[in-house]
């Protein structure tokens, strides 16, 4: 891929407008009873038509055999190398609840969890508890006193919450506690070099009296730490692609991340209905919109097949929505594979269907995984979307003479 100077020379303000709708965690496995994947399964007569027209293909978020964060995996959407530009989770979820980080604030993403008696993880998401507790929870924890520290516990979502320590000389060179699956013990919070030793004794205090504190708490008697992670810099979208980029996205980390390069954050609900009108309401605004899909993600970690399939097809009931703007660009895709027969995220490449009258359309005519596998983009890099949403706008200039 070229460089962020390169198209900082061959990018161009225009007119024409971009929608990239991320549909979080898309790419699935076959269910054992059908042979068909999440995508496969659903009826989808408007992403399908839509094939008839664009282009399709696969794309790896990070690099194949790689099974990414959903940060790494919207970063290289956006245009950014994954592997160049790393971003802990704890400050997407700060950003994206609006708090306001400053240099040297070091931010963890928590999760609240149910634990056993033996102390082993039972349900890494205490059975998603609704948001009043969360909240609830959250103002206990921020009694807890650290030396030498302000703390902040900020609810989020459900399980989810952020921790912030501000002070001097926090260093994110910390392992994450969570262990990512269940019947084990959380993972002990050992520092990974030398200089975040005194960091590390200063959350395991804060694990130690979280213990204490939610121990009568139920479901959610204990917490999980990853992310740890300080405020980075990265080029704004507006500098390097030339766009004017807004996000819509109802889930705090992914507007922590389009906050991190430059987007403008657009209020909406959390219904997909409410979001697709939000695009509506602000598409005279901007010539790049990111609009995110949470639902077909959780409910590939939860297990549910068939929640998965019925969220795409709302998704799809909605996509004439973004046809009556006439976008010059349409991109559908998601950020990386969750299929339900995982329970997790994956490494698997993800279908992409690109819709611009200036393609040169292929012979797909299904959008699922193994009908994009014979598309006409074949499979490559995420990072590489990008470039090729500029071209279809018409909003690169030639490279060399």
């Amino acid at each position: 891929m070229l460089s962020f100077e390169d198209f900082k020379k061959l990018a161009k303000r225009t007119s024409t407008k971009i929608v990239l709708l991320v549909v979080d965690g898309l790419g699935g496995l076959p269910y054992a009873n059908t042979g068909k994947t999440e995508l496969e399964t659903a009826r989808t007569p408007n992403l399908d038509r839509l094939t008839h027209e664009g282009l399709c293909g696969l794309i790896d978020p990070v690099s194949p055999g790689i099974t990414p964060g959903s940060a790494p995996g919207h970063l290289a959407l956006f245009g950014y190398d994954p592997l160049r530009f790393r971003i802990g989770r704890g400050v997407l979820e700060a950003l994206g609840i609006g708090f306001e980080l400053r240099p040297g604030d070091l931010a963890a993403r928590g999760n609240f969890c149910t634990v056993d008696e033996q102390g082993l993880v039972a349900d890494r998401r205490a059975g998603r508890i609704p948001q009043k507790m969360c909240v609830e929870l959250c103002q206990k924890l921020g009694q807890i006193s650290l030396p030498g520290v302000e703390l902040f516990v900020l609810p989020v979502r459900e399980h989810r919450f952020a921790l912030v320590l501000r002070g001097e000389n926090l260093f994110p060179d910390l392992p994450d506690t969570d262990p990512q699956a269940t019947g084990l013990p959380p993972r002990e919070l050992i520092p990974l070099s030398s200089q975040a030793e005194p960091t590390a004794k200063l959350m395991n205090e804060f694990l130690t009296q979280a213990r204490e504190i939610l121990a009568d708490s139920h479901p959610a008697n204990m917490v999980l730490l990853r992310g740890f992670s300080t405020l980075p810099h990265l080029p704004p979208m507006s500098e390097v692609f030339k766009l004017d980029p807004a996000a819509i996205a109802a889930y705090p980390m992914y507007r922590g991340l389009a906050k991190l390069v430059g987007m403008r954050i657009l209020e909406t609900g959390s219904a997909l209905e409410e979001e697709f009108e939000t695009l509506k309401l602000h598409y005279p605004e901007h010539d790049y919109f990111y609009l995110h899909v949470k639902g077909t993600d959780s409910a590939g970690e939860d297990g549910d097949f068939e929640r998965k399939v019925r969220i795409i097809e709302e998704v799809d009931a909605l996509i004439p929505e973004v046809l009556s703007l006439n976008p010059d660009v349409l991109l559908v895709t998601g950020d990386h594979s969750t299929p339900a027969a995982l329970r997790a995220h994956s490494w698997h490449p993800v279908p992409i269907l690109l819709h611009s009258r200036w393609c040169l359309p292929d012979e797909v005519s299904e959008f699922s995984e193994r009908a994009c596998a014979r598309g006409g983009l074949g499979k490559f890099p995420a990072v590489e979307v990008m470039p090729l949403a500029l071209a279809h706008a018409l909003k690169l200039d030639k490279f060399g003479a």
